[in-house]
């Protein structure tokens, strides 16, 4: 056990230092790279690369032609630093989103809006081809319905992967979890049911009532959710 702690505690020590991600990064990306090439890229001198090479030399081998690649730890340390970089946009955002902040319910609409706009643009589209191809076009309920499922979908799967809609993103708001973990697509299932029109008096109206500014819905409480603002004034 304390062999293992010693070893992770190693290769975050080489793992610590920008200059080597960037090596490790550049053999990623490009393959096979000569000193040379390393050198010209880094803009470094050559005592600081040779300096840096040598803390990686677990990482990274030459080949018969003297240039360096990955070795399969370096391709696994690859995937730590791509992971670590993840990490520390979502804590980014979770730590800068509490200071942001709450989207007016202005901007909130007017994202609505704009997603409802969408998605309505598609079915008129769909419509009007129907229409040519002349299978017809019925405004009945298992039309409703197909929409309202569409726009379900639509408004869970952009903000379940990056927080933010079409509307949103115009608008300038993203949706956050309010324990500051990472938005996943069962938070934005849960909220985006009271998107839907026979829910949403409902869900205006016991959001009002909670009190609480950061839940202008009912159902963004119910799924620990809230907007932020990205664009305040």
């Amino acid at each position: 056990m304390a062999g293992e702690q010693e070893n992770v505690s190693r290769i975050l020590s080489i793992l610590s230092h920008p200059m080597r991600r960037e090596i490790l990064l550049r053999l990623s990306e490009n393959g096979e790279q000569s000193f040379t090439d390393l050198l010209n890229y880094l803009g470094t001198d050559t005592g600081k690369l040779s300096f840096h090479v040598r803390n990686l030399a677990s990482l990274i081998e030459q080949t018969p032609t003297g240039k360096y690649v990955l070795t399969k730890s370096g391709e696994n340390a690859i995937r730590l630093i791509k992971d670590l970089e993840a990490w520390a946009v979502e804590a980014d955002v979770a730590r800068n989103g509490s200071l942001l902040p709450l989207a007016s319910l202005a901007k909130r609409v007017y994202a609505f809006l704009i997603d409802f706009a969408l998605i309505l643009s598609i079915f008129g589209v769909t419509a009007v081809l129907s229409l040519g191809v002349g299978s017809g076009f019925r405004l009945d309920f298992n039309t409703i319905f197909l929409f309202v499922a569409v726009f379900w979908l639509y408004s869970t799967l952009f903000e379940g992967f990056g927080g933010q809609t079409l509307g949103k993103r115009l608008v300038g708001l993203t949706v956050i979890r309010v324990d500051n973990k990472k938005m996943f697509y069962d938070h934005a299932a849960v909220r985006n049911i009271g998107k839907i029109f026979v829910l949403l008096p409902f869900d205006l109206l016991i959001g009002h009532r909670l009190k609480d500014k950061r839940f202008m819905r009912y159902f963004d409480k119910f799924a620990g959710t809230t907007v932020i603002n990205l664009r305040p004034e």
